[in-house]
């Protein structure tokens, strides 16, 4: 039996789109042919977020309710508006991933099933220097969204002291992103090395309220995960849809609406209405790129008083000064298990 199929204009190309009456979000009704029409919707402002960058594919084929998988290298047939670059991870092989410069690609993207885009920090001809900077502010489980609001503006200020300018925006899910654009100066040890220090910073400053701990039994409060900065890493870019049964976006705000921003205002539904009334609050990013040494030297400092390399995910290779990868309870009942019988 064929698969239905219909085309939809994407800037003036006919993009084809498979089973477009298939619900991708059951909760609140919305079908794949939603979804495209969606980034289709946003096309301009969304683009801003994956222009020019190489792109895993984080594919929902059943839709928000199923199991996602990432497709970490371009599928062999690529439409010819989606061009690739070649990006190397942290094991050292290559691959060519797709980079999305239109908004066909976003139709493109939309059909395969990605209901988030995930970009990489780099721009496709130089994919070994980062030109973002970026703050992945996670609640704990005790934590509210209030919580993480109060640790936003506490790395906006902060970041703001150091001299540099944040654009925040939802996760889509329970969290905060904070983009900073840079230079293309530093390799992404030195990127993630810069939002470690900021985060201990704000640790120092805000110890109750936000917390740099990698492993979860040593967390309290709001996570700053600094290994968002490491090669490899991707988070949703702005005004992707999130899977969520309310098809929630990751919705760019100005530091004015962030006290008062709520995840489930920003949806595939009202996104684009505020989109055209609002307009985009992360227009601004591309306007100026900043320098890290500043975060840099605060970097060395912290070394100075003896906070050295902290943990990266367990795929990576073995970072000088790393401390070991084993959950601290696990290693404190290492060091008190007995290598042999003692007596009473």
């Amino acid at each position: 039996m064929p698969t239905e199929r219909v085309l939809v204009d994407a800037g003036g190309v006919q993009v084809p789109v498979s089973n477009p009456g298939k619900l991708f979000f059951p909760a609140a009704g919305h079908t794949k042919l939603d979804l495209v029409r969606y980034y289709l919707s946003v096309a301009e402002a969304a683009l801003r977020g994956v222009r020019d960058r190489p792109l895993v594919l984080k594919r929902y084929v059943d839709g928000a309710a199923g199991r996602p998988f990432f497709q970490k290298r371009a599928p062999a047939r690529l439409p010819p508006y989606v061009r690739t670059g070649r990006v190397t991870y942290p094991s050292g092989r290559s691959a060519s991933l797709p980079v999305i410069d239109s908004a066909a690609g976003l139709a493109w993207a939309a059909n395969l099933g990605c209901i988030d885009l995930n970009p990489w920090p780099v721009r496709a001809d130089d994919p070994d220097h980062p030109d973002e900077l970026r703050f992945d502010l996670d609640p704990t489980p005790e934590a509210g969204f209030g919580a993480v609001r109060e640790a936003a503006l506490l790395i906006g200020g902060l970041l703001r002291e150091f001299g540099l300018e944040g654009y925040p925006k939802t996760s889509g899910s329970r969290g905060i992103h904070i983009y900073v654009r840079v230079e293309r100066r530093w390799e992404f040890a030195d990127v993630r090395r810069a939002a470690l220090a900021l985060g201990r910073e704000a640790e120092r400053r805000e110890p109750g309220l936000v917390t740099t701990a990698w492993w979860k039994e040593e967390r309290h409060g709001v996570f700053i995960d600094y290994n968002q900065n490491a090669r490899d890493r991707t988070i949703a870019s702005a005004y992707s849809v999130r899977a969520t049964p309310d098809a929630r976006v990751s919705m760019p705000l100005t530091w004015e609406e962030l006290p008062r921003a709520e995840p489930g205002q920003f949806t595939l539904a009202t996104v684009p209405g505020l989109l055209a009334q609002r307009g985009d609050a992360m227009a601004g990013l591309d306007a100026r790129a900043y320098s890290l040494e500043p975060l840099l030297a605060l970097a060395e400092e912290q070394a100075r008083a003896g906070l050295g390399e902290a943990p990266y995910p367990p795929h990576f290779p073995k970072a000088p000064g790393e401390p070991p990868r084993v959950q601290p309870s696990r290693a404190r009942r290492t060091r008190t298990r007995p290598g042999r019988r003692t007596g009473r």
